[in-house]
């Protein structure tokens, strides 16, 4: 997902017409992927380097046949290196491929992506100081591509008078718009409609 100027235009003045009315403060913020999900990425790559190694177990013999014919002076030890050499290409290229956005979506248990989500979202509420109105009232929209989740939190000030329905319809909307390629439009609505609560 990528804004353009008119589209980062729209919601800069969606906000801004959103808190001319309010004492509250609302922000938005957009972000490739919340966590890194590296150690998945290998246990992934490690696991299909492990399905590849006992793949070429059942053909040592004909992988020993074939070593033997290439080099003359030919010992096990050969058949070793062959299998750790080709073991750590494979799990090489696996964790390269995991590094892929829509490979991260698979094999990133659902749980946890969720998680790592709120957390970023948490210490993004607090890093740019949604928090800091005088009345608690700051609301923030964080939408992370990677995960295709979008958090919307908001301070205890206005969260006291809200029922959470309101902010989850607020999300289905902005997911909703996003979905539809209109993310920006979808998002200025919803930053309007945080303004009117």
């Amino acid at each position: 997902m990528k804004l353009t100027d008119k589209d980062k235009k729209l919601i800069s003045d969606a906000v801004k017409e959103a808190e001319s009315k309010t004492s509250g403060e609302i922000a938005t913020a957009f972000i490739k992927e919340s966590y890194d999900y590296a150690i998945h990425e290998l246990l992934f790559a490690v696991i299909m380097g492990f399905l590849y190694f006992m793949i070429m177990m059942t053909f040592s013999a004909k992988i020993e046949t074939c070593l033997s014919n290439m080099f003359w002076n030919y010992n096990s030890n050969y058949l070793l290196a062959f299998y750790g050499f080709s073991t750590f290409i494979v799990i090489s290229f696996f964790y390269l491929i995991g590094n892929l956005s829509f490979i991260d979506r698979l094999i990133v248990p659902q749980k946890v992506k969720q998680q790592k989500v709120k957390e970023r979202a948490l210490r993004y509420f607090v890093e740019s100081g949604v928090y800091n109105t005088v009345h608690r009232t700051g609301i923030l929209i964080f939408v992370s591509t990677l995960e295709q989740r979008v958090e919307l939190l908001a301070d205890t000030g206005i969260n006291e008078l809200i029922p959470q329905s309101k902010w989850d319809e607020i999300v289905k909307h902005v997911v909703e718009g996003i979905k539809q390629k209109r993310e920006a439009e979808y998002l200025a609505e919803s930053i309007l409609e945080c303004g009117k609560l």
